[in-house]
């Protein structure tokens, strides 16, 4: 899916690690929210309270999930998931624009 359809946008951007990471909150019809964002060349930790699901759109990445012993490369096309009330260390060396999907 390219595009969403009938989605609220928060104007406020959520920006984290020093404008490292900028994102906007949408709200889909059914309730449920994601974030659009980029990330811009980093290496950062993030915390999650709900799962989530990452999904890259361009770009890529290197991820360790906490816990996890390996780091695991991915790009546009690809996503992995984060339990919550955990963490994950990303490495960024090109923007990268994600949809994160959240519960």
């Amino acid at each position: 899916m390219s595009q969403f359809d009938h989605v609220s946008v928060v104007k406020k951007s959520n920006i984290y690690f020093d404008g490292k990471c900028v994102s906007h909150t949408i709200v889909c019809a059914d309730g449920s929210r994601k974030t659009v964002g980029v990330i811009f060349p980093a290496s950062l930790v993030f915390n999650t309270a709900a799962p989530e699901t990452m999904e890259i759109t361009s770009g890529r990445c290197r991820v360790k999930l906490a816990g996890a012993g390996d780091w695991v490369d991915y790009g546009a096309g690809q996503s992995f998931q984060v339990p919550g009330d955990s963490s994950f260390e990303i490495q960024v060396s090109e923007p990268l624009d994600y949809v994160c999907h959240f519960g």
